[in-house]
């Protein structure tokens, strides 16, 4: 299970939100380049990038700072927020950029995102992003009535690489990971599932490793990385050992 250090991007500065929510935010770098390369240097293997301001805006706003990041690490970025057409697929992909997510293109266009993951196969992520097991989209502003579990189904073999599970009400608040919905989503369906949202401290990854009748791709890691919650190394040992 990877351990991936999240870096949020609002107006060009690494930012954390409370339960996605804009006006509850904290801002932890003014550089995210910076904040990259340290998670890299940390051991990270795989780093996660979010556009805020393109995930409500619908196309991308910080896209030149994502591609200098794409330059500057020499481990995987995934990339989402804001990627809602095959040319800014095609721009971050062609640019270093490892993988994309789509989140609000998955409840909006199915057959967009189908047509990407075959085009691209194994560099898309579905990005599903749920309060109390529904979804969510642009950039968490828009609930709707579509089960996270049922949307994942849809995109069942099609060259998806993996799924990024985000519990809203837990994102940014650190009180614990979702282990139930995680994995009841990943038991669900064959595509890989990364965790994501209110991990606190190191118990947390014990958590999803301990689960025995399913396995996790990786856990996203955000706020309590830079709060110092969690130590990268000592969760990275912990994948380790399991």
């Amino acid at each position: 299970m990877f351990i991936i250090p999240a870096v949020d991007i609002k107006n060009g500065q690494c930012v954390r939100l409370a339960q996605g929510d804009f006006d509850r935010v904290t801002v932890y770098a003014e550089n995210p380049v910076d904040m990259a390369r340290l998670w890299a240097q940390k051991g990270a293997k795989r780093i996660h990038i979010v556009d805020l301001d393109g995930s409500v805006a619908g196309l991308p706003r910080n896209a030149s700072v994502i591609l200098d990041i794409a330059k500057s690490v020499c481990v995987p970025i995934e990339v989402g927020g804001g990627i809602r057409n095959m040319e800014t697929i095609s721009t971050y992909l062609e640019n270093g950029v490892s993988s994309v997510i789509l989140g609000t293109a998955a409840i909006q266009d199915e057959a967009f995102v189908k047509m990407a993951a075959q085009t691209h196969p194994g560099k898309i992520i579905l990005g599903i992003d749920a309060l109390d097991g529904r979804v969510a989209v642009r950039g968490w502003t828009q609930k709707t009535s579509q089960n996270a579990v049922e949307l994942a189904k849809r995109y069942e073999n099609c060259g998806i690489q993996a799924i990024v599970y985000t519990d809203i009400q837990r994102d940014g608040m650190e009180t614990g990971v979702n282990v139930e919905q995680t994995r009841a989503l990943a038991g669900a369906v064959s595509i890989p599932v990364i965790a994501s949202g209110g991990v606190a401290t190191i118990a947390d990854i014990d958590r999803l490793l301990a689960v025995k009748d399913c396995s996790f791709y990786g856990v996203i890691v955000g706020r309590a990385l830079y709060t110092g919650a969690i130590v990268l190394e000592e969760a990275i040992a912990r994948t380790q050992e399991a």
